[in-house]
């Protein structure tokens, strides 16, 4: 792979990102006006806003001469899909390191399926070793096995974080921001690593809030946000906080609540929502508007960062509960 060979323009990304507005008695008795930011729509192999995180990363690959993308998820990532489509549409390599090596003797979910249909060849491992693959030792181990997989030399191995969330994916994401500048007072998020809250945060104007509700529980995101945007910008931007009171118990579970919510959601505004992001940003931003949280007068931008994938609901609980893609 080479610079001169990677056209990312070929893949006719939709952007600027459609912006529809909507009315939602539950906002609008509170004066206040709501938007969707459909990221879902930028690209239809590459799920939900995973564009806007792997298109800096892609360039940063070619530029290096790298041939194999090597990333990590969970038996359900949307990062994972998204990182195998863009290896067969560009033509990298790609290699999938999956949470959970009690998977690999179980048939593949669709999420998963998609990835191998994509070419990505997944790797399995314990939970133990997932939670050290950060550690220089683990993930030379890793980059190790991917490169002679293929083989191509080690240095040719482009690592990829969990869920796309590293600076350059920041930077990526600011262009999110740039959308959305003059156009909401509040822009709200779904987040699991991050990255999209931290360079949407970045790229807003003065006197625009973006508020980030986390999927997954523990109250740490908070410190990785501001660790991206150290690492992306040199310190703090914009202005952000985060809401945890919207993960549903923690990433891949819902509650019966949340799917009622998502449920009228779509009878309402006649489109699909997915459950494990999107679903808790929108029950975060109704309940906030519904606390009086925004004054009246105020425009609300919901970024819709994904669509419902097969599989994605109807799970068993026990497969949900074991489940820590991001």
């Amino acid at each position: 792979m080479t610079p001169e060979a990677l056209d990312l323009a070929a893949l006719r990304p939709r952007l600027p990102s459609p912006l529809r507005a909507v009315e939602d008695e539950r906002f609008t008795r509170r004066g206040v006006r709501l938007l969707l930011k459909r990221d879902d729509l930028i690209h239809p192999a590459l799920p939900g806003n995973k564009w806007r995180k792997l298109e800096p990363n892609l360039r940063a690959a070619a530029d290096g001469g790298h041939r194999v993308l090597l990333t990590f998820g969970g038996a359900y990532s949307n990062h994972l899909r998204a990182t195998a489509a863009a290896g067969r549409l560009l033509g990298f390599a790609t290699v999938g390191v999956v949470r959970g090596d009690e998977l690999a003797d179980r048939p593949l979910n669709p999420s998963l399926a998609r990835c191998v249909a994509d070419g990505m060849r997944l790797r399995f491992v314990d939970r133990a070793t997932y939670r050290r693959k950060a550690e220089p030792s683990v993930l030379r181990a890793l980059v190790t096995a991917a490169a002679d997989g293929f083989p191509v030399p080690r240095e040719r191995v482009y690592v990829v974080p969990e869920g796309g969330s590293n600076s350059l994916a920041a930077h990526g994401c600011t262009a999110l921001g740039h959308e959305l500048r003059g156009v909401a007072d509040v822009v709200g998020v779904a987040c699991g690593t991050g990255g999209t809250l931290a360079g949407l945060a970045a790229g807003l104007a003065p006197r625009q809030r973006a508020v980030g509700f986390p999927v997954l529980k523990g109250g740490f995101l908070a410190g990785e946000v501001r660790a991206l945007q150290l690492a992306a910008f040199g310190g703090p931007r914009g202005d952000w906080y985060l809401d945890e009171r919207f993960h549903g118990g923690g990433y891949a579970r819902t509650t019966p609540a949340l799917d009622a919510f998502a449920a009228g959601f779509e009878d309402r505004h006649g489109f699909p929502v997915e459950r494990l992001y999107v679903a808790k940003a929108l029950h975060g931003l109704t309940t906030l508007a519904e606390e009086g949280a925004f004054p009246p007068g105020s425009t609300v931008a919901a970024v819709i960062t994904g669509r419902p994938e097969p599989g994605a609901d109807g799970r068993p609980d026990s497969e949900r509960q074991s489940d820590s893609s991001r």
